[in-house]
């Protein structure tokens, strides 16, 4: 096939080609000097052949015509192909787009690239130009450039409008292009069908309106306006059941959200109605408050709920539909549902990375058009589309346009054309569509199906309509937008639109049309009486679950010697001709005997062990962060680089003992989408250990949004259970304010209800049992998220080794004793409490002690922050009789780490004789010094000022 380039030139041949060499050569020294058009031509098409090469032509047979070929002025030519090109590529700018011609000022109305008089061309220069000149492919009956013209512009600006001339991929657009222009997009409609699209209009609307005037003033963030959203949703599924895909993912906002609930994921209207009629109505600004019946046990609004539906196709077939749960947050869903639809399309349950299906789950992501450019999230997800760790084959968008952000209107809310201009940097079609064309609606969610299936991409479908009401129904949207709304109250609804259109071409009566609206309202109607009669006003106040009150519940978490040393001996186990780098290898060599007797096994070491044993245990895992295949602090090395061919070699696909799959990805540079994706994956993959490790902990206040709306309260909001991992390096080592705190107090402050476990370990064995008893409690009702302060410079340190027995005898210890203090009970009177790293660095400063100096001191890690371990340390205060002081110390200043979290639980298991104190740095704003001296000499003290009880300081 001949390219692109040669296809133009083959329009120019003898004086006209000629013309060209000497323009181009003017070109190359100033691009100004030449004609506009023809320097559109070198700008997108390049030079023109050598003088010396032929250019292959045909020729017209007929004389006249060839005469008429010499004579044609090239500038004409130039300026037809230019003009074509400018209707597929602005055309959009053209388009009737936008339901609502306004007083608002239409960014979409140029119709300046449509006058062939502005390309100083008339109709007859037009119908000279054979359309081979401009236009290679064009269909067999369009014979020329005006007809060109016509056909393209009939094409590219009516009510579906493209963007496309981003993308790089010449294959895609091609397709694109033959797909739009050889008017595939004109799916045809039976009379029937159109009869059911009118019904679906009407029960949107009918639905709308009976909660309008029901529950009034309740809030329900209405879809109407962009009513078509939801015959496009049954439109896609009706697609994706021709080929077996088996679940469709959709994520959305509040923004319609009732009526897909209702329509869509067929969520009874009597369901709908309950939660309204038990919601108060409260004149609650902004627009939270409602409460609604719900499935976890403090609940959420009715707008905020999700739902699961299967629709079954055929006898072998079933297609999944799920909406997820949505806080306010509006596009933070977005990885949420990629981390679902991805585990979705994966089966774990063999060694080696899981096998993808990438047909077998569709995403759906539904944005807001003020949010989609507005909240960093969506372009954080939208660069995951291509990433080999993150890829889902393509994501479905749908922008739900109605022109307004709030009470902002989109002129003040971006800096682009469009709302969905964001998505042209990652190369993702854009289709606008008005939402007032029903049919056309359909035939654009059918072509972004068709794009997604044959390129397993992102396409982007910008619905545009507008809003019937304010942001919520108790707003007055006429204060702000006064012309808009006087305009908006005057317009008809979506439904009667189409169901004139249906009458005027005869394809329904009005005596068919008008009672289709009535039937379904009196239908409504009916359900609610019956469910008024039934309703008992009484509601019990739902309660936590036992199983997530009685804590984390007790797990074997041992493995024998046997199994643990031949693991290790099997990771060493590297192909032949394999080079690994030299000093890696000596490294990792020295592994080998690390579970002997008189040897340690260190932290990284404790890690692959226990990855190991639970992928035998037939639990699959997958790791991810922004250098989680080496690991940030050089030490975990679970991916191997052959130091002269690069090749990859991951030990634990090949061990003989795994049953299930192993994922390790590096991440892209983001918090807020990764870990959404992450803990998505671990809502849908609930039989798997799901890890997320931040680079550092700092980091991890960029998904701020992520722990406070999803991790920490999903199971209490929607009964959504997660048993993901979040690996946070967290320690004051004098690297300044931004690498020292994860924000432990964050965590700890979110803590209650026993949402999540709170771990900040101190060994290589207590790491090697935690992880191993979270792999356990995944999948089961006892399922929860695990955060865990993890070591930076401890990683590699003599104290946080572990031997061998310690792995294969032991388990998690939520409080852990420091050997060599406590020995004496009698004698004790301060009992330090300390967690993480300065508990370490109190054990190296008690090595400077003589035992009868620390007599009088007892050291515990509380190593299990949350739930907090009552039980032990209560026992362990009630072992010494004497105790005076319990004490608190910690390296994060006062009012951050663990103190005042702590502190109530302290008051309540000590005696009121004792007291309860604490060590460590005073109250501070920034986490840390960033004097690496200063932060010496402050570690000193305390730790000095801890150990002095007993030495004549604080006696």
């Amino acid at each position: 096939m001949k390219n692109n380039q040669q296809q133009v030139w083959e329009q120019f041949y003898g004086p006209n080609i000629a013309y060209l060499y000497e323009q181009y050569e003017k070109y190359i020294e100033n691009p100004d000097k030449v004609d506009p058009t023809i320097k559109t031509l070198f700008d997108e098409v390049g030079a023109p052949p050598p003088k010396d090469t032929s250019v292959a032509v045909t020729r017209p047979n007929k004389a006249s015509e060839s005469q008429r070929n010499e004579q044609m002025d090239v500038n004409k030519i130039s300026a037809g192909w230019k003009l074509l090109k400018n209707i597929r590529t602005l055309g959009h700018l053209a388009a009737d787009i936008v339901p609502l011609k306004g007083p608002q000022k239409d960014r979409t109305t140029d119709v300046g690239i449509l006058n062939i008089e502005n390309y100083n061309l008339k109709k007859e220069d037009l119908e000279q130009m054979p359309v081979s000149w401009l236009w290679k492919d064009a269909p067999s009956h369009i014979q020329n450039g005006w007809k060109a013209y016509e056909y393209l512009k009939s094409i590219y600006t009516q009510t579906i409008a493209y963007e496309f001339e981003h993308i790089h991929d010449e294959e895609e657009r091609k397709w694109l292009e033959d797909y739009i222009e050889n008017k595939r997009i004109d799916i045809p409609f039976s009379n029937s069908e159109r009869t059911k699209l009118l019904e679906r209009l009407i029960q949107v609307d009918g639905f709308e309106k009976f909660l309008h005037k029901t529950f009034v003033g309740q809030k329900r963030f209405s879809i109407e306006g962009l009513d078509m959203l939801v015959p496009m949703l049954d439109k896609l599924i009706e697609e994706s059941s021709k080929v077996k895909i088996e679940n469709i993912m959709i994520g959305m906002a509040h923004r319609g959200r009732l009526n897909v609930l209702a329509h869509v994921l067929g969520k009874p209207y009597e369901l709908i109605f309950s939660e309204f009629h038990h919601s108060p109505n409260k004149d609650l600004i902004p627009s939270e408050g409602s409460r609604g019946i719900n499935f976890g046990w403090s609940g959420d609004v009715k707008y905020h709920l999700g739902a699961d539906r299967d629709i079954n196709e055929g006898p072998n077939h079933t297609i999944h539909i799920s909406l997820a749960n949505n806080p306010s947050h509006l596009e933070f869903v977005n990885p949420v549902v990629q981390g679902i639809t991805r585990a979705s399309q994966e089966d774990r349950g063999m060694a080696g990375l899981p096998k993808q299906d990438k047909e077998k789950s569709l995403s759906v992501l539904i944005h807001g058009d003020a949010a989609f450019p507005g909240e960093g999230v969506v372009a954080e997800t939208l660069n995951l589309n291509n990433l080999k760790g993150y890829q889902t084959g393509g994501t479905i968008h749908i922008i739900a346009n109605n022109m307004l952000g709030f009470t902002t209107d989109y002129e003040d809310s971006r800096s682009t054309k469009y709302s969905s201009d964001l998505a042209k940097g990652y190369e993702i079609p854009i289709i606008h569509v008005n939402a007032e064309d029903p049919e056309r609606c359909l035939a654009v969610i059918v072509f972004a199906y068709e794009y997604r299936k044959k390129f397993n991409k992102d396409i982007l479908i910008d619905l545009i309509g507008y809003r019937r009401y304010g942001h919520n129904e108790m707003d007055d949207p006429t204060v702000t937008q006064p012309q808009l709304y006087e305009m908006i109250n005057k317009h008809e609804r979506m439904a009667e639109l189409y169901g004139k259109d249906l009458i005027a071409k005869k394809i329904l009566s009005e005596k068919e049309v008008q009672p289709k609206a009535e039937d379904f309202m009196q239908k409504l109607q009916q359900i609610y009486e019956k469910f008024i009669e039934a309703e008992n006003n009484q509601k019990e106040n739902p309660l936590v679950p036992k199983i997530v009150l009685e804590g984390v519940p007790n797990i074997d978490t041992s493995v024998s010697a046997e199994q643990l040393k031949t693991i290790n001996k099997n990771l060493l186990n590297w192909p032949e001709n394999f080079n690994v780098y030299p000093k890696l290898e000596r490294i990792l060599k020295r592994r080998e005997t690390a579970l002997e007797e008189g040897n340690k096994v260190d932290w990284a070491l404790a890690e692959t062990l226990a990855f190991a044993t639970i992928l035998e245990d037939g639990k699959p895992i997958r790791l991810t962060g922004q250098d989680s295949e080496r690991g940030t602090f050089a030490h975990r090395h679970l991916v191997l680089h052959d130091n002269k061919t690069n090749e990859r070699f991951v030990p634990l696909h090949y061990i003989p003992e795994a049953k299930a799959s192993f994922s390790i990805f590096n991440s892209p540079l983001s918090e807020a989408a990764v870990l959404g994706y992450e803990y998505g994956y671990s809502v849908k993959a609930q039989e798997a250990l799901t890890i997320w490790e931040a680079q550092f902990g700092d980091f991890v206040n960029a998904a701020q949004v992520i722990i406070d709306q999803f991790i920490s309260s999903g199971l209490a909001k929607w009964g959504q259970k997660s048993s993901l991992v979040m690996l946070l390096p967290h320690a004051y080592e004098g690297q300044g304010p931004e690498h020292s705190s994860a924000r432990l107090e964050r965590f700890l402050q979110l803590s209650a209800e026993n949402n999540w476990i709170v771990a900040n370990v101190t060994s290589a064995a207590q790491y090697f049992h935690i992880l191993r008893r979270q792999a356990l409690l995944a999948g089961t009702d006892s399922a929860r998220p695990l955060i865990i302060m993890t070591p930076k410079s401890l990683l590699r340190h003599p104290h946080t080794g572990s031997s061998g027995s310690e792995l294969t005898n032991g388990k998690f210890l939520p409080l852990f004793e420091q050997n060599g203090t406590g020995n004496n009970t009698e004698k004790v009177k301060r009992l330090i409490l300390c967690s993480g790293k300065v508990a370490v660095d109190l054990a190296v400063e008690l090595e400077n002690f003589s035992s009868e100096q620390v007599e009088s001191l007892h050291i515990a890690r509380v190593e299990q922050l949350y739930p907090f371990p009552k039980k032990e340390v209560g026992n362990l205060i009630e072992r010494f009789p004497n105790l005076e002081q319990v004490i608190w110390v910690q390296e994060e200043p006062q009012n951050m780490g663990s103190w005042t979290f702590e502190e109530p639980y302290l008051s309540e298991v000590a005696a009121k004789h004792i007291e309860i104190g604490y060590i460590g740095r005073p109250k501070r704003s920034s986490p840390s010094t960033g004097d690496p001296d200063i932060h010496k000499q402050e570690q000193a003290m305390i730790i000095h000022e801890a150990l002095q009880y007993g030495k004549g300081g604080n006696e």
